[in-house]
């Protein structure tokens, strides 16, 4: 099991000091991965419901919270480290233009050294896209094609793509990233969310949910790659968790191979992974 460090680049880490001190002591104590979550504006009034709580709404004052770019805070943790995995949980992949999204993903990965873990998203606040111009409708069809152009960009000396939200003709894009592929985590917990990622992703990562709907997700995700005519047994399963070692135990059970706990203040990580790595007695990855 690996635990990655979820939600990195909000609050107080968006100040340089805290950001370098929050990734290098996760690096330090053994974390897997650090992850930045992305929302490019939360418009005052919504009507859209939040799909990871009850009551359909973000939680109290989180609209108003400092949260970076996902992108330009990975790449200052970056830098500062030098083997933690850098993720993206979720980049709202259909509001971004997939051309600039290839440079800008691809440079990540490059000046990172290869260690960039995409997490993409369809989104869920309609207010959003429509502050940003960008279409909700058909935002799921949107993200596979953009997934596409992606990987053409990332691979081809002169790429070209022509679909029905991208086209263009032969460009170049460079760089190209470090890693070919760069892994694809596909987020949500819809059946077509399953679908994409055992499509498209290389890891399916439903935020957390009980651990019976985890693993029918992560089987509907495994027919969905077989149907495609990739390895199912490929596509893994990462998940969030609060860190309660009882849960944890169940998805060791239900194959989850890493697992995302909240980010607390960096003089408490030694103690939080020390007591991950306990309750399960796992060895340090």
């Amino acid at each position: 099991m690996k635990f990655g460090l979820m939600s990195a680049n909000l609050m107080s880490n968006v100040e340089g000091t805290a950001a370098i001190e929050l990734a290098q002591k996760a690096e330090e104590v053994g974390f897997h991965s650090i992850w930045a979550v992305e929302h490019a504006v939360v418009p005052v009034k919504y009507a859209s419901k939040y799909p990871y709580d009850e009551g359909g709404r973000l939680f109290k004052g989180a609209s108003q919270l400092d949260h970076s770019d996902p992108l330009i805070w990975l790449a200052f943790a970056a830098a500062a480290t030098s083997t933690i995995r850098l993720a993206t949980g979720i980049l709202i992949l259909p509001q971004r233009n997939p051309l600039i999204a290839a440079k800008e993903i691809a440079s990540l990965d490059r000046i990172s050294g290869g260690r960039l873990d995409l997490g993409i998203g369809v989104g869920w606040l309609r207010e959003e896209f429509d502050a940003l111009g960008v279409p909700f409708e058909a935002r799921g069809a949107r993200t596979d094609e953009y997934l596409a152009a992606l990987r053409v960009l990332w691979s081809e000396s002169e790429a070209e793509f022509h679909g029905e939200f991208v086209d263009f003709d032969p460009v170049y894009c460079q760089p190209k990233p470090a890693q070919q592929p760069i892994p694809i985590l596909v987020g949500g917990h819809s059946n077509r969310a399953a679908q994409r990622a055992g499509e498209l992703g290389d890891v399916f990562f439903p935020a957390e949910r009980p651990v019976e709907t985890l693993i029918s997700l992560h089987s509907l995700a495994k027919e969905f790659a077989e149907k495609a005519g990739r390895d199912p047994a490929k596509i893994e399963l990462w998940t969030s968790s609060n860190g309660d070692s009882s849960h944890l135990d169940q998805l060791v059970e239900a194959g989850v191979s890493q697992v995302m706990v909240p980010a607390r203040p960096p003089e408490q990580l030694a103690e939080r992974y020390a007591q991950l790595i306990a309750d399960y007695d796992l060895e340090d990855a």
